[in-house]
């Protein structure tokens, strides 16, 4: 399957070409995916998109024109591929549901112990030889409410990592996930509920036109004063301009964000030499209490090897003219 791979990270490279193991004819260029870059694909039977290109229907047009067939992500989420534009073009999509969940759960645990143990202040302190403990206090987690914001495999290894903790645990999801009810003991309630008792609120669901800013002004002034909030889901699903109102009125003590909603100009590239143009977030971080990863959760060895892996299984699949058991219908 002749591949062009879009949006190629120098960390990443190496797996894929392992995945592929001369089974895939895989062509990496670091250009995103946008409407200006999408005619490089014209002779191959496939691309490869990442979270920071865009596959409106302009581009999926172009894409149709160039004899491209087949879209595999290097990503769960799909919300940048217009999938009902693809499907009338005959362009099959699939994606990597799984890799691996410990890599995100575990990043969204270090943020929030992070902030909790005010980790950086101290480690700022210490380079300036001052050791008063002062402004380090944090508290304990055991016997905290935690408010988990979708419960797939994700937010569930979350869940186990925080019952582990002491923790009581609240869930919030469309299906409720009976295994992780009978080895936690999480209650599922509203979000409106969850939001009012959790005094922390981690996210894990995806995007989509039902969560697309379902944090906001009217659920922040719903929570718990002090809470600390945890995202390593998708940006667009916390409209950044309430969650800083909740920060400035005290309502929010923390917030670790792995990911941001206008994040696809800034994340993944060196701006060190230019002038980032967003008053937004240089806002966001600019408080001393907002830890922000550049979409950095999934980045370990596992994961990298699973996205890799599952992204040429999807070829496979397609080149012997079956459906992709990831395929997105």
């Amino acid at each position: 399957m002749k591949t062009l791979v879009y949006s190629v990270l120098g960390f990443e490279k190496s797996f894929l070409e392992n995945a592929a193991n001369n089974k895939h004819e895989l062509t990496f260029l670091e250009l995103p995916l946008q409407e200006n870059s999408a005619h490089l694909a014209k002779g191959f039977d496939a691309v490869s998109l990442f979270t920071s290109d865009k596959a409106d229907e302009k581009v999926l047009d172009i894409l149709h024109q160039n004899g491209v067939k087949y879209i595999t992500l290097r990503c769960a989420g799909y919300d940048h591929v217009n999938i009902q534009k693809a499907k009338q073009l005959n362009i099959k999509v699939a994606n990597v549901p799984a890799y691996s969940p410990y890599a995100i759960a575990e990043h969204a645990v270090a943020l929030l112990l992070a902030l909790n143990r005010n980790i950086l202040l101290s480690q700022e302190l210490n380079k300036k030889n001052d050791f008063r403990l002062d402004k380090l206090i944090g508290f304990d987690l055991h016997g905290k409410t935690i408010g988990i914001v979708g419960t797939g495999k994700i937010g569930a290894k979350f869940a186990k990592i925080m019952h582990g903790f002491g923790c009581k645990l609240l869930g919030y999801d469309i299906y409720e996930n009976e295994e992780l009810k009978r080895e936690t003991n999480i209650t599922y309630t509203s979000l409106a509920e969850l939001s009012a008792q959790s005094d922390v609120i981690s996210l894990f669901c995806p995007l989509n036109s039902e969560t697309k800013y379902l944090f906001n002004q009217s659920l922040f002034s719903k929570m718990k004063k002090g809470v600390f909030f945890i995202n390593t889901a998708r940006g667009g699903i916390v409209n950044t301009v309430d969650l800083m109102e909740a920060i400035d009125n005290k309502i929010v003590a923390a917030a670790g964000l792995d990911v941001y909603e206008n994040e696809k100009p800034i994340f993944f590239s060196d701006h060190s030499a230019s002038k980032i143009e967003d008053d937004i977030f240089d806002k966001l971080r600019s408080y001393p209490n907002v830890l922000i990863t550049g979409h950095q959760a999934f980045l370990t060895n596992e994961a990298l090897q699973g996205i890799a892996n599952t992204t040429c299984e999807n070829l496979s699949e397609w080149e012997k003219n079956t459906i992709s058991k990831n395929d997105i219908h």
